[in-house]
């Protein structure tokens, strides 16, 4: 993608420009003073091309010449030059992989502002999936270890490998982000997957929403026709469930989130279902 560029290209020009006319005024001194280096920085114009990006500058051999070059202002009319042509370079952007564009902000002729974005390219051939991996899991995980991946509905799977994990733990979650890279021509960006990643064995462990623990590490039990708030143990947590520990067989638990539940609360059971016990997290 290209950005208009012609004022700005303007003025690396007349940056160039001067920095040859400044070299260009020294050259009879140094034909007097100087006539051992006088060549090479006769060479040096020369060869320089104003449609051309400016070449360096010639090796200074002496004390008496670097201090001669230097104060005329040619090292920093050079260097100015230097940074100007960097900036010009990023007006042209170039994707470093081929892809699609996904989205367009922008249309030929408009007015764009610094740190303006301007679209969305990617590789539709590599993704990456994020996951939340509670912090006691992280010694037994490790870059390059394969990953089974499913979609929501579980009827199609993929094999992806932990590409990236990050060093910092989420204050909240306590939990580390784990980045799981997957090849496959069926998948398309913003597709959700679930990850099942071979960590670690628990027993006698039940997944229920997020939603249902209260202050991280309590749930709501129906006992009797009544609500009582029973403390657990959280092992693992994903984006919408935790994996909990502490509960017996057969006890009740809450469906869904109640507005204004306390202990205590009289509730009327109209139905319930099986949760499946968790062996592995």
């Amino acid at each position: 993608m290209s950005i208009d560029a012609e004022e700005y290209r303007a003025g690396v020009q007349s940056a160039k420009s001067e920095l040859y006319n400044i070299i260009t005024s020294i050259m009879p001194d140094l034909r007097l003073d100087y006539p051992k280096v006088f060549e090479k920085w006769q060479n040096y114009l020369n060869g320089f091309d104003m449609s051309k990006p400016v070449p360096p500058l010639p090796e200074t051999e002496t004390e008496q010449e670097r201090y001669f070059i230097t104060g005329r202002g040619i090292v920093s009319a050079y260097y100015n030059v230097k940074n100007l042509e960097e900036r010009l370079a990023k007006y042209s952007i170039v994707a470093p992989y081929d892809g699609i564009l996904t989205e367009a902000l922008v249309n030929r002729g408009t007015l764009i502002r610094p740190g303006q974005k301007l679209g969305e390219f990617i590789d539709p051939s590599v993704y990456e999936l994020e996951v939340s991996i509670a912090k006691k899991y992280s010694d037994i995980l490790e870059i390059g270890k394969n990953v089974e991946l499913s979609t929501l509905e579980g009827d199609k799977t993929y094999e992806g490998t932990v590409s990236r994990i990050n060093g910092k733990v989420n204050q909240e979650t306590q939990s580390i982000r784990v980045y799981i890279t997957v090849k496959n021509s069926e998948l398309s960006e913003g597709m959700y997957l679930e990850a099942y990643l071979d960590a670690k064995d628990e027993k006698d462990a039940i997944e229920i929403p997020r939603e249902l623990l209260v202050e991280r590490s309590k749930v709501f039990v129906v006992q009797d026709s009544t609500l009582n708030l029973v403390d657990v143990n959280p092992v693992y947590f994903t984006n919408n469930t935790v994996v909990i520990k502490g509960l017996e067989d057969g006890t009740r638990i809450l469906s869904a989130n109640v507005p204004g539940a306390y202990s205590g609360m009289l509730v009327k059971v109209e139905g319930q279902r099986d949760l499946i016990k968790k062996g592995q997290s």
